[in-house]
């Protein structure tokens, strides 16, 4: 008999609880309805609808999470991942139509999905692509300065068709371009990979990318921006890749490819570096460059090494120049909680200034491929697993995440200020969408479920969340 009735206070549990808490707030005169959405790797919940919680004049003595949307940061322009070679391909050949179709309105409708409206899009071949190419191949021994053998056409195949695909759900979906390499005869190794950009080159190098942003264009292809050289610090000796020191990098936006975007009138902005936290020494060379600075439109920046924290660091030195994600994978090499990780990343980045948070690959297969070199262990946001048939699709936690900000997050919305407990403890940030409406992310990093207050406008709300869940919360700001 004690037996069941202990089961019985266990199988109540979090139920309970929250049961407690919904009811406390019924007590306190509600007076705003608050939308709540949660995920659990470990209750293998995606994006679940919970019930709505309301604001009312009585504080709970708890933790409080105070948002004072009259504090305003950054913009935030959205999220995404990459159309990779390898990510398009299985699109394209693993999957029928009707399946690619599914896949990418679960990821670019804003409707029927999660809204993504970021891609960065790889210039040419990358890590992960079927093979090394670029818009503009030579035998061996030959170069071509004036770029007379220019074309996209490998491109036609299958990315620009996807492309397009993808713009039909989400037209407002911004496309980030970054070479992993120029040409071979561009540089000092004769090779996409390694090697540097040879002094003659530079001027071609410009114009291949207006060449590259003009012909996407004329594909239906809008390009919004671009990087000039992915991870420039980092020489890979298995995939395309090119050493280009901050110095290399001023001179060249200073002397020729802002320049050459100026007097092409592109629109299309111009992002530096594209590298880790732990090497801001570069994009700090190149802006302290006023003539280069000028054409820099902002710093992309990636998550492999360092500490987030690095982008507190160049928006205090460099204040009207923008900073984005561009890039960071999830991995077997991580353990622990995937989603906790995964969506710390996203309210790290942008409580650090980010505009946007973009991961790597938007598919990859059961392998982790295809791939050329470099990681063996990335992880897509989607897998496509076709040693089954018919194949099958699978969302993976960088999914989830990314939902949890990306359907509720609108671009144009813009971080609002609100407190935050760091980790092991409550986690968060918050924004104002263009249409008024209030979002919190939440994340509990702490060691077991905790209850806490949403304050807003005098108003308060209580909430348990459970331990390593994420919690996404809506509310009218015209209340």
């Amino acid at each position: 008999m004690r037996t069941a009735k202990l089961l019985a206070v266990f199988a109540c549990g979090m139920a309970c609880v929250g049961a407690t808490v919904s009811a406390q707030n019924a007590r306190t005169g509600a007076i705003g309805q608050i939308r709540v959405v949660e995920s659990s790797d470990e209750r293998h919940t995606t994006l679940e609808e919970r019930p709505a919680i309301a604001f009312g004049a009585v504080r709970a003595p708890e933790l409080t999470i105070t948002v004072n949307d009259a504090v305003r940061y950054q913009s935030i322009e959205g999220f995404g991942a990459s159309l990779t070679d390898s990510s398009a391909w299985l699109l394209w050949n693993k999957l029928s139509a009707a399946q690619r179709k599914e896949t990418l309105e679960k990821l670019f409708d804003t409707k029927n999905g999660i809204g993504l409206s970021m891609l960065r899009q790889p210039m040419g071949a990358s890590d992960f692509a079927l093979e090394d190419y670029s818009y503009d191949d030579m035998p061996a021994g030959e170069s071509d300065p004036e770029l007379r053998k220019f074309t996209i056409d490998r491109d036609q195949r299958y990315i620009v068709p996807i492309l397009k695909e993808i713009l039909t759900f989400n037209p407002q979906v911004k496309i980030i371009a970054s070479p992993w390499s120029p040409p071979g005869w561009m540089k000092t190794s004769q090779s996409m990979i390694q090697g540097a950009l040879l002094p003659s080159a530079y001027k071609p190098l410009a114009n291949y990318f207006v060449k590259f942003v003009k012909a996407y264009e004329q594909a239906g292809i809008p390009i919004f921006a671009v990087t000039m050289q992915n991870e420039p610090m980092f020489i890979p000796n298995n995939y395309p890749g090119m050493n280009m020191t901050g110095i290399e990098q001023a001179k060249f936006l200073r002397e020729d490819l802002g320049p050459a975007f100026h007097d092409a009138s592109l629109k299309t902005k111009v992002f530096i570096f594209d590298h880790n936290w732990d090497l801001i020494s570069h994009p700090i060379t190149v802006l302290s460059d006023p003539q280069a600075a000028k054409f820099a439109d902002g710093i992309a920046i990636h998550c492999y090494g360092g500490s987030v924290t690095a982008q507190n660091e160049l928006h205090e030195r460099f204040p009207e120049k923008e900073i984005w994600s561009t890039e960071c994978s999830g991995g077997d090499w991580q353990k622990g909680n995937l989603l906790q990780q995964q969506a710390r990343l996203i309210v790290d980045s942008l409580r650090a200034w980010s505009k946007s948070v973009i991961l790597w690959n938007l598919v990859l297969d059961h392998n982790h491929e295809p791939f050329l070199g470099g990681c063996t262990t990335c992880r897509g946001v989607m897998t496509v697993k076709h040693d089954v048939s018919p194949a099958e699709v699978v969302p993976t936690t960088d999914y989830t995440a990314l939902a949890h900000a990306s359907k509720f997050v609108r671009p144009g919305a813009v971080r609002v200020e609100s407190n935050t407990f760091g980790q092991g403890s409550l986690e968060d940030v918050a924004f104002r969408n263009p249409d008024g409406s209030l979002v919190l992310l939440a994340v509990n990093s702490g060691g077991g479920p905790i209850t806490f207050n949403i304050a807003w406008n005098g108003k308060y709300a209580t909430y348990l969340l459970r331990k390593d869940t994420v919690a996404t919360f809506v509310w009218d700001g015209k209340q």
